[in-house]
């Protein structure tokens, strides 16, 4: 079972009654149930109104927030990301791009200003986001990076009601879905549920709340052991199934952490794979200041791949970060600088964004198509779609 993070920093008296609220409404759902699923119960910690981590107006991008992605490391994944997205956009007639969940709004100002340059500007930049305090960021970093182009951006609060034509973005957007946690014990299979012990939440277990998990774990490889803790983010592959008939024509392309289903559900990976994000610091116990942390699962990419197939969509690339960004040319920013100061901080970013010991390996792109007849740019280093 997981720890309890021994040294992390103690929040202030402000955010501190945040999170002590979004306990409150916790709690009395747990009072209401008795307990609750951890989906349900990561869904409440992150997405509850004004409260949840990603709906309270905290930072949380940033060397000032609680983690950095890839935008933020460098500009450069974005501009290898435009590259990308302008070979699908010529392909289209009348091209969208549409980002899920657009962070700070970095990349999609990074985004616009790389297409710019390659003369492929979409008609439009939609971004959908539910967090009107991210929203108010998104636009602000717009109007900072990029404001000549931000009249192209349009902010939505629900799916658009046609199909178009172009791009759907999401950049770690899946990992944060709420997941349903499972063990397999020798009894069978039990759900991870959480209920309240005077004075802190903790783990039980559960019957199975949802039919789909019973199909999905029967799935599973044979070898695993007793006592095997893993996660099952249904949540992703529905979000997949949402957003694929909104594609008429283009391309989706998810980058997130995780793995093929073989080395997701290996027998070494015992306790499942959520992480926490709290200051810069990483650790494994989601039970612990609610709201105030990310929570977070690394993604199975076979099952995506899955549902993308049952949603009509084509399967186009698979690879890590390392070889898309090679093989969109990062390398070739480098020259763009003069001095060898820039010379070094430009390359210092790239070994951030492409080392396997940093975030090359880990983090993988997927490319979903429809009618779109390319040998995608991204995935010409190496496609490694056998690994799905």
């Amino acid at each position: 079972m997981m720890n309890r993070p021994l040294s992390l920093p103690e929040p202030g008296a402000d955010v501190r009654a945040c999170s002590e609220q979004l306990t409150r409404v916790i709690c009395a759902e747990i009072a209401r149930e008795q307990r609750i699923t951890f989906h349900r119960f990561m869904e409440l910690a992150l997405y509850t109104p004004e409260l949840g981590y990603y709906m309270n107006g905290l930072r949380k991008f940033g060397p000032d927030g609680d983690f950095i992605t890839a935008p933020e490391i460098s500009p450069l994944f974005s501009r290898c990301v435009a590259h990308q997205c302008a070979q699908i956009l010529r392909a289209c007639k009348q091209p969208t791009v549409l980002e899920a969940g657009a962070g700070s709004g970095v990349m999609a100002a990074d985004i616009l200003l790389e297409l710019e340059r390659l003369d492929t500007l979409p008609q439009r930049y939609a971004i959908l986001e539910l967090s009107a305090s991210l929203r108010a960021r998104q636009h602000e970093t717009l109007q900072t990076r990029a404001a000549h182009l931000a009249s192209r951006v349009v902010w939505l609060e629900h799916l658009p009601e046609t199909a178009f034509e172009g791009v759907i973005l999401a950049n770690e957007l899946l990992d944060a879905m709420p997941v349903h946690r499972v063990r397999l014990t020798m009894s069978g299979a039990m759900e991870q549920y959480v209920t309240w012990n005077r004075d802190h939440f903790v783990w039980c277990d559960g019957p199975l709340s949802d039919t789909a998990l019973r199909a999905r774990i029967a799935a599973l490889p044979q070898n695993l052991p007793a006592n095997y803790t893993t996660e099952i983010n249904l949540n992703a592959e529905a979000w997949l199934r949402t957003f694929a008939p909104l594609l008429q024509r283009g391309a989706v392309l998810l980058f997130d952490y995780g793995f093929p289903a073989p080395e997701y559900y290996h027998p070494q990976r015992n306790d499942g794979t959520l992480v926490c994000h709290y200051r810069h610091r990483v650790h494994n116990d989601p039970l612990t200041r609610v709201g105030l942390q990310d929570i977070t699962s690394h993604i199975d990419f076979t099952a995506l791949a899955h549902a993308a197939h049952d949603s009509g969509l084509h399967v186009a690339g698979f690879s890590n970060q390392t070889y898309f960004l090679l093989s969109t040319g990062i390398d070739r920013f480098v020259n763009e600088h003069a001095t060898d100061v820039e010379h070094w901080r430009v390359a210092q970013q790239i070994q951030k964004l492409t080392s396997p010991a940093e975030m090359g390996e880990l983090f993988k792109v997927l490319a979903l198509t429809r009618d779109l007849d390319l040998a995608l740019e991204g995935f010409t280093f190496r496609d490694q779609r056998a690994r799905l």
